[in-house]
């Protein structure tokens, strides 16, 4: 992996305007732009190259963002958490609430080690806790939640819902 010196040259923009786009907010961007960095360095000796640098550095400012939100609003509704993790933004004009319930209704659907996985994703949970939790690899946790999140996302797509 590059110093995170450079890699903080090469990414900062990007990962700013993210966390813009979900924040809406400059000030909360820039400060959650310099824990996701913080974040980066402490965990990098924990990265393994599985996802490209910025995939991952990405993957922390998101995971960030979402403790952040967590804190401003300690009773944030699985709903609306679950809104987020299906897509970060959704349209203006769809109606949510049939989203969301289509969505939990599609999980319901999913054998009880991915319907656990997601929700512990969705809380925001880190895949080694959900590893250990569950008894399975890291590496096991993050494929069900990619798949479990591919599938969903499909299905709605297919279903004309996002």
């Amino acid at each position: 992996m590059r110093a995170l010196e450079e890699l903080y040259r090469a990414y900062r923009d990007d990962i700013y305007r993210y966390l813009c786009s979900l924040t809406h907010d400059a000030a909360q961007a820039e400060d959650l732009l310099s824990e996701t960095f913080l974040q980066a360095l402490q965990s990098a000796a924990n990265y393994r190259g599985e996802a490209g640098e910025k995939t991952w550095l990405f993957g922390i400012a998101r995971n960030v963002w979402l403790r952040a939100l967590r804190k401003r609003r300690p009773t944030v509704a699985f709903d609306d958490l679950l809104g987020l993790y299906v897509e970060d933004t959704l349209a203006e004009n769809a109606d949510r609430r049939a989203l969301l319930r289509r969505a939990r209704a599609l999980l319901a659907t999913r054998a009880e080690r991915t319907r656990r996985v997601v929700a512990l994703r969705v809380r925001g949970v880190p895949y080694e806790q959900i590893a250990k939790e569950l008894g399975i690899s890291a590496g096991s946790a993050r494929v069900i939640d990619h798949r479990a999140r591919q599938w969903l996302k499909e299905t709605l797509r297919k279903e004309e819902l996002l």
